[in-house]
């Protein structure tokens, strides 16, 4: 099933989160996004240009309006002309689906901005 069909569900821990191998799967379904790691954690992260500071905190609205419909959060960095979104579960200190939902959803606002 396409990722963009699919919703976030609630994660409150108890699986382990995906190694790199099984990230690296699914991150042929966001190519634009990078496999990081963060305070020893492995997260997924892209950062998205606009022609300006308005573009980048029209696109953090709709970012943020998503996550809460989704009930997944990442983490959001704002710049002059850039946005910086970083995903990873934090209940379980790793990757899961819900990581690379979320991408692709926000790669489809990006493409729709």
């Amino acid at each position: 099933m396409d990722l963009r069909e699919q919703k976030c569900k609630p994660c409150e821990g108890g699986v382990p989160p995906f190694t790199e191998e099984e990230a690296k799967e699914y991150l042929s379904e966001v190519p634009d996004w990078e496999i990081a790691q963060e305070n020893g954690r492995l997260c997924i992260r892209r950062t998205f240009k606009f022609k300006d500071f308005k573009g980048s905190w029209r696109f953090f609205d709709e970012v943020a309006a998503l996550a809460e419909d989704e009930g997944h959060h990442p983490d959001i960095l704002v710049r002059w002309n850039r946005v910086t979104i970083t995903l990873t579960t934090h209940a379980i200190k790793g990757l899961s689906i819900n990581d690379f939902i979320m991408a692709a959803k926000v790669d489809d606002l990006y493409g729709s901005s």
